[in-house]
Parts: C-alpha cells; sequence; structure tokens
C-alpha cells in the first residue's frame, strides 16, 4: 500500500483532501499528521475516522525530531504538505510564529523527506501547496501566471514565498522528487470563520457588525474548497515533477459586492426583511499592506490536466450557506473560547 502523509489534514482545505484520498483510494494508507491549533479541528473528520486506512498524528511540524522519527516509523511515500498559518491578519500580529511554522516547518519536512527518500527517490513526491499571495497585487488588469515574478506584501505572503523557495532549492540542489500549486482564496464547509465568507455568515446569523477593510474594493478570486481538492488530487497523480500548477476559481468579487451578496442571500434563507443584513456592514481601518487585486489564470491545469471549476460562484456559495446553517453546534464550538479574545482584538 502506498503510504501519504497529508500535513494539516484537520484544518479548512486539508480536511477535504483527507476525506477525498481516504474514500477514493482505499489502497492507500493516509497519515494525517496536524498540531490541532485553533484552526485544526477533528470533528472535520469524524466521516472517516474509523476507516482502517486512515491514521491520525498529532505533531507540529516546527519539531524537526519528531518529524524525522515519524518518517523512519511509518516510511512515508509522498507527501502532500497543506500545513500552514495562513491568516494574513495575524502575520501581522505575530510575523515569527508564520517564519516558524511556514519556512522551518517545511525544511523539517524537506529534510526528513530526502533523508528517507535519498537512497531511492523512485515514485516519491514532495507536494507543496501554497498560495497567490506570493506574486503581490495586480494591477486592474492582468493575472498571476506560473511565471510571474514573486512579490510578497504581508509576513504571511513572504513565508510561504520563503517555503516555495526551499521546495524548489530541495529539488534542483538534492534532487527531491517535488511538485508546487499555488491557489487562489478557497471557501466552503468547514473554514474557520476568521476567513472573510464564514466570518460573515457567522456574523449575520448572530446579528453582528460586518468589519469591512477600508473602502471594500479589493478584488480576490474565489475557489470552492471541494474543486481545489479535485485539482490536488489530479496534480498528486498526474502533475509534472518540478512544475508548479496555478488553481484559481476564474471567478473575481471585490469584497464589498461579495459582502452584499452574503447579506441577501442569508437573508433569504433565514426569512429576514430584504436589506437587514446589510445594515451590519461597518467600514473598519484598512490593513497594512493590503494588496488591491489577486487573479489567477489557471489555464496550464486546465489544459495538462483538464481540471476546471465544478460549480459556479453562486452555486458554491449557496452550498456554503446552506452547510453553516446546518451545521450551527460546528461554528459554536469553533468560535468559543481563544478566538472570542483575538476577533474583539482585531476588528474592535
Amino acid at each position: 500500500m502506498k503510504k501519504i502523509l497529508i500535513t494539516g489534514g484537520a484544518g479548512f482545505i486539508g480536511s477535504h483532501v483527507v476525506r477525498l484520498f481516504v474514500k477514493s483510494y482505499p489502497e492507500y494508507e493516509i497519515y494525517n499528521l496536524d498540531a490541532l491549533t485553533y484552526a485544526g479541528n477533528l470533528e472535520n473528520l469524524k466521516d472517516v475516522e474509523e476507516y482502517p486506512n486512515y491514521t491520525f498524528l498529532k505533531e507540529d511540524i516546527t519539531n524537526a525530531e519528531a518529524v524525522f522519527l515519524l518518517f523512519r516509523k511509518y516510511k512515508f511515500e509522498s507527501v502532500i504538505h497543506l500545513a500552514a498559518e495562513s491568516h494574513v491578519d495575524r502575520s501581522i500580529n505575530d510575523p515569527g510564529s508564520f517564519v516558524k511554522t511556514n519556512i522551518l516547518g517545511t525544511v523539517n519536512l524537506l529534510n526528513a523527506a530526502l533523508q528517507s527518500w535519498n537512497s531511492n527517490p523512485d515514485n516519491k513526491l514532495f507536494y507543496h501547496i501554497s498560495t497567490d499571495e506570493v506574486y503581490g497585487s495586480l494591477g486592474e488588469t492582468g493575472f498571476f501566471t506560473e511565471k510571474t515574478r514573486y512579490d510578497p506584501n504581508s509576513p504571511y505572503s513572504a513565508s510561504k514565498a520563503g517555503a516555495d523557495h526551499f521546495v524548489r532549492a530541495y529539488g534542483e540542489t538534492y534532487g527531491l522528487p517535488y511538485v508546487i500549486s499555488n491557489c487562489s482564496n478557497n471557501y466552503g464547509p468547514n473554514q474557520f470563520p476568521e476567513k472573510l465568507i464564514p466570518l460573515f455568515i457567522n456574523n449575520i446569523i448572530n446579528k453582528k457588525d460586518l468589519p469591512v477593510y477600508g473602502d471594500g474594493k479589493y478584488i480576490r478570486d474565489w475557489l470552492y474548497v471541494k474543486d481545489h481538492a479535485r485539482a490536488i488530487d489530479l496534480v498528486f497523480h498526474k502533475g509534472k515533477k518540478k512544475n508548479t500548477y496555478n488553481i484559481g476559481g476564474f471567478n473575481e468579487w471585490q469584497n464589498i459586492d461579495l459582502v452584499k451578496l452574503l447579506c441577501s442571500l442569508m437573508d433569504d434563507k433565514l426569512g429576514r426583511v430584504k436589506d437587514s443584513s446589510a445594515k451590519l456592514i461597518s467600514y473598519v481601518k484598512d490593513r497594512p499592506g493590503h494588496d488591491k487585486r489577486y487573479a489567477i489564470d489557471a489555464g496550464k491545469i486546465n489544459k495538462d490536466l483538464h481540471w476546471e471549476p465544478s460549480v459556479t460562484f453562486e452555486e458554491g456559495i449557496a452550498l456554503t450557506i446552506d452547510w453553516y446553517l446546518e451545521n450551527k453546534l460546528w461554528l459554536e464550538h469553533v468560535t468559543s473560547g481563544e478566538y472570542l479574545n483575538y476577533y474583539k482584538k482585531q476588528y474592535k
């Protein structure tokens, strides 16, 4: 059986990838390594925790010795690396933790994989999942391609850019087999409610303010998380080694337009008076280094691997809202305790 290590598999994107691989590939042994920080939640994986080809490993990728021991014990043949600190706002307040997890943690995994596979790198793969934010900010036109120059503007994007560079460097210097993908903003079920869409869904449910940075005219490309998981599956199995694939939703929205759409859909689903939730919108001081526009050209993965989004944004956002409305207990669990203190500090 092929032994695959998925890091960060209890988080938002990771849990969807873990479920897809566990259920679709019973011939694989799937090991999910997660430190279970605030965004890691084993409730995301209840439907696969009893599968015979699934094993959960609680460990932090910043612990180099522990990572080496896990590779020695389980003899992983491939890595799908999703573990990361990923929230831009948090990176502004605490850049050091992003350096530690995103760069040093990635290097720990690379070193362990290199030592484990050095004698026989055939049929091995280190798959590093990254972000479009490493490319910086776009103007009103144009798209990020796989050849776009890196130009990160936040501590988060700088840490992910550094990790990307280390993965490529290990490939070129040591011959480590790798592939990288850079994705646009994900949305969908199980996302921790500090990111825009689940944050605002939760706030609308509870009739709380909807804090919009600056003038709200920042533009993002949105990708439904299950479509991203399908893309990861394709890149892992059919992607060309030493290549990069950009994964995007072909779907640009200004933040304020997205928020107004959420308000309208939520009013309808909650049976509230039209435009009542829009009255919750408030404009707050812009964050430093806020990139104006992201937009991905996903032509390469479409041409080479025949991937494209399976749902429109309108379909995906409706599915997302329905999931959160049907899983209010999940929301209550993840929005208690320390997260409430962070939220007050960040938006009040």
